[in-house]
């Protein structure tokens, strides 16, 4: 009588997926790929999992969740937009680049450029990136109301600014860059908003 196939821990799978993801990319993971690295035959992880598209989403879900969900952390953390965006660009910094795990941000790398039956794949992480964006900008809108950022200060622009600011670290991460030349960067980068503050970033007298 054959034995019943062993049983899978589903969390520690979808961790071995996410990693293999975010270091090769949507489109350099093929099924093969993912049988091998979680020691599942392929009919295990499509019941598991449903598809490889779908466990691909289920993955950057458990990253922008654990890893990547710095920002969101930071936002709602911090009392002011100055020490949330420096705190983002630097916890940025370390999850890009820390030892034994894979460089940059899965979610703007694993899936730039895809063939055109993977496009859903694409717009779906654009999404995700636009909605950070939109984060920014508004705890930058949210700066200005509150009076720590000077009224002419346009959120939009700034926002935007370091949602660029936080993909090319992410770039520059995966092409090798140094932790400590990308930490350099951020007393010149948060020039930007500091320049919008009142002095201290305190509210200013109503």
């Amino acid at each position: 009588m054959a034995g019943r196939p062993r049983e899978f821990d589903r969390n520690e799978a979808l961790a071995k997926a996410r990693d293999v993801f975010w270091s090769r990319g949507y489109e350099g993971v093929s099924m093969a790929d993912l049988v091998s690295t979680l020691g599942l035959a392929s009919a295990r992880i499509y019941a598991a999992f449903g598809s490889k598209e779908a466990l691909f989403r289920e993955a950057v879900e458990l990253y922008d969740a654990e890893e990547g969900g710095f920002a969101t952390r930071a936002i709602a953390e911090e009392p002011t937009a100055q020490l949330a965006i420096e705190r983002i660009l630097r916890e940025a910094v370390e999850t890009y680049t820390r030892k034994g795990r894979p460089h940059g941000c899965m979610v703007v790398l694993a899936a730039t450029n895809c063939a055109s039956e993977n496009e859903g794949v694409r717009e779906w992480l654009e999404g995700y990136r636009r909605r950070r964006t939109a984060s920014l900008v508004e705890r930058l809108e949210r700066a200005v109301e509150d009076g720590e950022l000077k009224p002419e200060t346009d959120a939009r622009i700034l926002g935007d600014y370091y949602a660029t600011v936080l993909h090319g670290l992410s770039v520059q991460a995966r092409d090798g860059v140094p932790r400590s030349r990308l930490l350099a960067t951020i007393p010149t980068v948060m020039l930007a908003v500091c320049s919008a503050a009142y002095p201290r970033s305190f509210p200013r007298a109503t």
